[in-house]
């Protein structure tokens, strides 16, 4: 299952450094505006603690864990819903990613140029917050001109729902509401889909701080949190030169370095899991000798569509799930003991898969 998350932001917030930590690529950075014109893409691995215990019964060859994109994107500036910036090519990268992760500059620095030309977090999110907001009504009013007579006329179930679905979301967008807080039915949700509208996309904030002051809260981190609040958004705290240092570091150094600053994990770490629970994403695994693996899957999803995941044949002929929960697992000792004590259940298509299950799928070939 492939998942995007976009980062974006202002021009010269940490965007970029953040990046080169999160994937260990050496991207061009720079301290000035558009020096990120193409988004770059990198894979990184979701931590889980899980994966090396799954090792350490299995031994397998290989531990491959389950892995999430992020996307950098150029900053974007006031005015790049109306093409500022080269705005239009930015925005339309946002929206092919999963969810935002919006980067805001909570430092002070005289030696780095803020486009806005002083350092206000809650100035540069309504910047940004506006332009997608803009970049969603032009879609919105655009598909309502075209969609009105038909829906009016046919009196067409799916069209009167999806010209219901945009009037609500253009009402909301007019008011500087974000779709994301808007209550929509199932059916409406569906109808909006095809438009990929960047403010009903699931939402992060970052609080990109000076690395002098990691374990603390100066007071645009207060200011962007208790913004973020109204919003029901999560902050992550994160400050970028450090997590590039990190980077740089085996795991034992890394832990040693976070001991030293005081925290328990990094920034980027709570980044992965925040994304990936503010996507509903959960994960099962498949393990034997070859490899230990973690696959994930959206929760909700039954073992059908689950074993879709690892190839598209599991899921046209599948039989039944073989399932082993990761707590009887680790409690038995091997996958032997477990099934002599009971635990591997046979689970059919409508099985919904749960975090941790140990899974082995039978299907027709």
């Amino acid at each position: 299952m492939s998942l995007k998350a976009g980062i974006v932001g202002l021009p010269n917030v940490g965007k970029s450094t953040l990046f080169n930590a999160i994937t260990k690529k050496n991207i061009l950075i720079a301290n000035y505006p558009f020096a990120t014109i193409d988004p770059n893409v990198g894979v990184v691995n979701v931590p889980d603690n899980r994966l090396q215990v799954l090792a350490n019964i299995y031994e397998p060859k290989q531990i491959k864990p389950a892995t999430f994109e992020f996307v950098d994107i150029a900053g974007i500036v006031k005015g790049a819903s109306e093409g500022e910036g080269l705005g239009n090519k930015f925005l339309s990268h946002i929206r092919e990613v999963d969810a935002i992760c919006e980067v805001v500059r909570c430092f002070e620095n005289k030696e780095i140029t803020h486009v806005e030309g002083s350092v206000d977090p809650i100035r540069d999110v309504e910047i940004i917050n506006l332009e997608l907001a803009l970049a969603d009504l032009e879609i919105i009013s655009n598909r309502i001109e075209k969609i009105r007579k038909k829906a009016q006329t046919t009196k067409d179930k799916e069209s009167l729902i999806e010209l219901n679905a945009l009037e609500k979301s253009k009402q909301a967008l007019e008011k500087n509401l974000p779709l994301r807080l808007i209550k929509y039915e199932e059916e409406e949700l569906f109808a909006l889909k095809s438009f990929n509208l960047l403010t009903l996309k699931p939402h992060i904030y970052l609080a990109n701080i000076d690395e002098n002051e990691i374990g603390e809260e100066n007071e645009h981190v207060q200011k962007l949190k208790e913004y973020a609040s109204k919003e029901n958004s999560k902050v992550i705290v994160i400050s970028a030169k450090i997590e590039s240092e990190l980077s740089e570091l085996d795991d034992n150094d890394k832990q040693e370095m976070l001991n030293e600053l005081g925290i328990n994990q990094s920034g980027l770490d709570k980044l992965v899991e925040a994304t990936y629970s503010l996507l509903g994403l959960k994960t099962y695994f498949t393990c034997g000798k070859e490899e230990v693996k973690a696959w994930t899957y959206k929760d909700g999803m039954n073992a059908k569509k689950c074993a879709g995941i690892i190839h598209t044949d599991f899921e046209k002929g599948f039989i039944k799930a073989e399932i082993i929960a990761y707590k009887d697992l680790i409690e038995a000792g091997s996958e032997l003991k477990a099934k002599e004590n009971g635990k591997l259940r046979i689970e059919g298509k409508e099985y919904l898969m749960q975090d941790g299950d140990i899974c082995h799928f039978r299907f027709n070939k």
